[in-house]
């Protein structure tokens, strides 16, 4: 009688099923194989397979046994250190990345174009320049720094530590980039608050002379960039262009454009994009509602909101757009129900964003007491945003005390911050009281902290226009100047009186009349009647909150004048129409 053969399971068919473990992250079975393969001495004397092991706990994220396993390996394998190197920098902790790199030169390895990317994930992570221009230096040593990898992970590095222009030095170098590590740097502008140049780098992107074609990611960047920046015919060009590259049914593109639209004044077609989206993620949601709420269309973001409910599940920026909603539109009973649905219903708790949204809408209604209550009951630490909106509510609701009380919370977080002193000064001088204005203008001076610089910003046929309060270096100021005083005439006729309390400066009263009549925004309004054909909508951006006076003079320009002039300020929108604006003197 015949027996059997039985062949041998060879360690090639143990390595497919690791393979086939790794790819279902089957974490279960792979800890079977591994209890067998040691049972019968398998793993002994087989590296290759011990290494898919450490690979398997890695991506199922079980790193303390991915860990224990690479100790008892032989580390001759660059692989084996870069599958751990990688786990602890997307799982941390990222300090373990760093130190087994530091391992790795130690046992004689040469890191490469997997290693140097994932390390420096990890120092992003941890915002480490210092380790992170360590590594640097070792892969131009090596000759990585240029590999397109390599280049696109330092770019990252030095973008996330705030240091765009080492981002654009390594970006410079690398000749034969790719639209991966165009995505980046343009991403690395981005983030660091550098629209322009965003837009300037897409600009070359989108040139002939580039053959690679812009991704979902890149035109997602750039659009956002765009919606950052004061160059709002940029945003209208890139829209295009999603469109020319056929991504007009891009629900990701899509929206973009309606963050894009909302940000530069174009709600209407910001809600015709909306509405044409086939899947409404969360976060498109969220781009119009925070529109609606910019704008202070506080009912059309409480309607979107109740059409949301049961199709997304609101997270904790939905609620800061549905309270900013309230706080622009004045609704403080609606905005106490919102604050209280958010825990109750969804289980949010408030952020600093969220709470600050409450003392700034008790603070509107002359709820001072109630707001300070509620910042002393916060279960986070109270940030600038949260004092600097009881800040600010003290200057509507002219409370000597608790703005200094404000003051002296925010000289403790932001000491440099001329902004929250000038407010205060301003309470003063709503209050007559010179001498503290004076006591306050000495404690600045002796801080050595300089009043911020008003700036605003036009766009006028595709070219933007700059100009700072008392400005004069424009090329055509004698006629900017010409149509300030032709305005001046005209609102003297419609009634209109300055107010000069909101001037820092205990100033004569003909000086302080000067000094509001040519405030930042209102040059660039003169600037764009004079340049634009009658009835052309004018956009001006603002640094700055803008004041009392100039919301006053822009209401009657917009009804002499039949124009629609939008405010885009540090904290909202004001459009002006007809002698009326969108904040309804609510802000």
């Amino acid at each position: 009688m015949l027996q059997r053969r039985i062949n041998p399971i060879l360690p090639q068919h143990y390595a497919s099923v690791l393979k086939s473990c790794i790819v279902r992250k089957a974490i279960e079975p792979g800890k079977q194989l591994h209890a067998h393969l040691c049972l019968n001495a398998i793993l002994l004397h087989n590296v290759n397979l011990s290494t898919q092991l450490v690979n398997l706990y890695a991506v199922c994220n079980s790193l303390k046994y991915a860990h224990h396993l690479f100790d008892k390996i032989p580390k001759t394998n660059i692989f084996l250190w870069n599958i751990l190197i990688r786990a602890y920098a997307w799982n941390g902790p990222f300090e373990a990345s760093i130190s087994l790199y530091r391992q790795l030169l130690i046992h004689g390895l040469e890191p490469d174009n997997f290693t140097f990317p994932f390390v420096l994930k990890a120092c992003s992570s941890l915002s480490d320049i210092n380790t992170g221009r360590e590594i640097h230096y070792r892969a131009r040593k090596t000759g990585w720094e240029t590999d397109v990898f390599v280049g696109s992970a330092l770019i990252d590095m030095y973008a996330k530590c705030g240091c765009v222009n080492d981002s654009r030095r390594v970006f410079d170098k690398i000749t034969n980039g790719d639209v991966v590590l165009w995505n980046s740097m343009l991403s690395a502008y981005s983030q660091n608050g550098q629209p322009e140049a965003c837009l300037k780098l897409c600009s070359e992107m989108m040139s002939s002379k580039f053959s690679f074609r812009p991704t979902e990611s890149t035109l997602v960047t750039a659009i956002a960039a765009s919606a950052d920046s004061v160059a709002t015919g940029k945003g209208r060009e890139l829209h295009g262009y999603s469109l020319r590259l056929g991504f007009g049914f891009n629900d990701k593109v899509k929206t973009g454009l309606v963050d894009m639209y909302a940000k530069n004044g174009n709600l209407k077609a910001a809600r015709v994009l909306f509405d044409e989206l086939t899947d409404r993620k969360l976060v498109s949601w969220n781009a119009m509602i925070t529109g609606y709420a910019m704008h202070g269309h506080a009912h059309e973001a409480l309607d979107l909101f109740n059409k949301m409910v049961g199709k997304a599940q609101p997270d904790h920026i939905t609620f800061v757009g549905i309270l900013s909603a309230c706080n622009r539109g004045g609704l403080l009973e609606k905005g106490h129900m919102y604050f209280d649905s958010m825990v109750r219903d969804y289980c949010i708790e408030p952020t600093v964003e969220h709470y600050t949204c409450m003392v700034d809408l008790l603070g509107h209604f002359n709820k001072l007491d109630k707001a300070y209550r509620l910042i002393t009951k916060m279960t986070l630490v109270p940030d600038s945003g949260v004092w600097g909106a009881l800040l600010n509510s003290c200057k509507i609701q002219a409370n000597v005390e608790l703005g200094e009380l404000a003051l002296e919370r925010l000289i403790e977080l932001e000491p440099n911050n001329a902004g929250n002193y000038v407010i205060l000064s301003n309470i003063y001088a709503q209050a007559g009281k010179w001498e503290r204005v004076a006591k306050l203008r000495k404690s600045m001076n002796e801080r050595k902290v300089k009043k911020s610089v008003g700036c605003s910003w036009i766009e006028v046929k595709t070219e933007i226009h700059a100009f700072v309060s008392g400005d004069i270096s424009h090329p055509v100021s004698d006629k900017i100047y010409a149509e300030l005083r032709e305005l001046d005439d005209l609102l003297a006729g419609a009634g209109y009186i300055p107010n000069t309390l909101p001037v820092f400066y205990d100033l004569e009263n003909d000086e302080k009349i000067e000094g509001v009549s040519c405030h930042s925004e209102r040059l660039a309004i003169a600037f764009g009647l004079i340049s634009t054909p009658p009835g052309t909508k004018l956009l001006v951006t603002k640094n700055l909150r803008v004041c009392e006076d100039c919301h006053v003079a822009i209401k009657l320009i917009s009804r002499i004048k039949l124009r629609e002039i939008t405010i885009r300020d540090v904290n909202r929108y004001h459009r002006f129409e007809n002698g009326v604006c969108s904040c309804g003197d609510f802000w």
